[in-house]
């Protein structure tokens, strides 16, 4: 019984297998493919594989724009701080501290604006020139970056005890010059030493002369960290202390010529925030980009680089503007330009003296001869003599 029963279920079992099998893997193969289908669709199959972020514009932009400021920048820092250092060594004019940390200055800003070209050609094309050139190029900025700085704070100190601690300052007066001597050479071998880093890993990268390998080298964190600390934040601290002092002094001054004094400092303070302030906000805010592992946005990069090209050539700006603001401003320092230029024949004398004559007849009882910048209030020179007479 139990026998036939199983004959008659096993042609049962292989008819349903039969035909169940093809059914169930069709199923299968169907399911898969959908899976498989919508999986392709829904999902982006092309996010994991890494794009590049094209840099054509700012390379368009660093075509046109940096040769073209670069140059404007370098022929008048040119300009500007020979004829300073010219006229203070014709005249020998070294007789304050502001004389000396002003020819100091007059080098490190000259310095600065003959590695200007050298700039242009590295952001424009390949690097061409040789390791040696290439650290030459980047050692030569950072020094007279670092020892322009120091010198402007260093300048700022002196104008406060030439007028803040005038009486104090005369104690000292014997001892001023070589003071000023022996701290500018600190400040060059101080200059020199912050810069020893960036002078060992600048190399030759991707034919580009820089000491990063790329834009997000951990390194450029620390070393752009430092400049921010060094050169900006430290004179920014050091500026803003003795110049508000000193125009706290001013308004305290009984004297007519205490207003230009302190449109001279005002100039001085602009000038140095215009010039700095920007390319260090653009500069820190890239040195927290780069310390957060850079940014996958194209955009917001080219726009970045495109913020750091500007705002860096505007605070090239200041190896021009320095001669300017610290020497042409001064009554005493024109008038011997002035005659240094007709001594060289590029001035007539009869402009010479129209000139001259026009300016002292304009100025009587403002201006005097200049003293040394440790000056009391006891000798009789006005607030605006102490700030514009160097």
């Amino acid at each position: 019984m139990c026998f036939s029963d199983l004959q008659n279920l096993l042609p049962t079992a292989l008819i349903w297998i039969i035909h169940v099998k093809p059914c169930l893997s069709g199923d299968a193969v169907s399911a898969t493919t959908t899976d498989y289908t919508e999986e392709t669709v829904s999902g982006d199959f092309y996010e994991d594989i890494p794009t590049v972020c094209g840099k054509e514009s700012n390379r368009y932009f660093r075509w046109w724009f940096i040769p073209m400021l670069f140059t404007i920048i370098c022929l008048l820092g040119l300009a500007g701080n020979l004829l300073v250092i010219l006229t203070v060594i014709f005249f020998k004019r070294l007789k304050s501290m502001t004389d000396v940390y002003l020819l100091n200055l007059s080098f490190a800003d000259l310095l600065f604006a003959l590695s200007l070209p050298f700039w242009a050609a590295n952001s424009m094309t390949e690097w061409v020139l040789g390791l040696f050139l290439c650290k030459a190029m980047h050692t030569s900025y950072k020094v007279s970056f670092y020892s322009s700085m120091f010198f402007l704070s260093f300048i700022s100190i002196d104008r406060y005890f030439a007028i803040a601690k005038a009486v104090s300052a005369h104690r000292h007066r014997s001892e001023a010059i070589l003071f000023s001597k022996v701290s500018s050479a600190v400040i060059w071998v101080m200059a020199l030493i912050f810069s020893i880093p960036e002078m060992a890993y600048t190399d030759i990268n991707n034919n580009t002369c820089s000491p990063f390998v790329s834009e997000k080298d951990p390194l450029r964190v620390s070393l752009q960290a430092s400049q921010i600390a060094l050169a900006f934040l430290l004179p920014l601290l050091v500026m803003s202390f003795c110049y508000s002092c000193i125009i706290k002094t001013l308004y305290q001054a009984r004297s007519f010529g205490r207003n230009k004094a302190i449109k001279v400092i005002l100039a001085v303070v602009a000038v140095f925030l215009v010039s700095q302030v920007p390319y260090n906000v653009v500069l820190f805010w890239s040195t927290v980009v780069t310390g957060a592992g850079g940014t996958d946005n194209c955009n917001y990069d080219n726009s970045l680089l495109f913020a750091t090209d500007v705002t860096q050539c505007a605070a090239f700006l200041r190896c021009c503007l320095n001669p300017f603001v610290y020497a042409f401003i001064g009554v005493k320092f024109r008038h011997d330009l002035l005659k240094l230029l007709k001594d060289f024949g590029c001035m007539s004398q009869e402009r010479f003296y129209r000139y001259t004559y026009s300016r002292r007849r304009s100025s009587a009882g403002l201006d005097t001869e200049t003293t040394t910048t440790f000056s009391p209030k006891t000798t009789g020179l006005s607030p605006k003599d102490e700030m514009m007479d160097i």
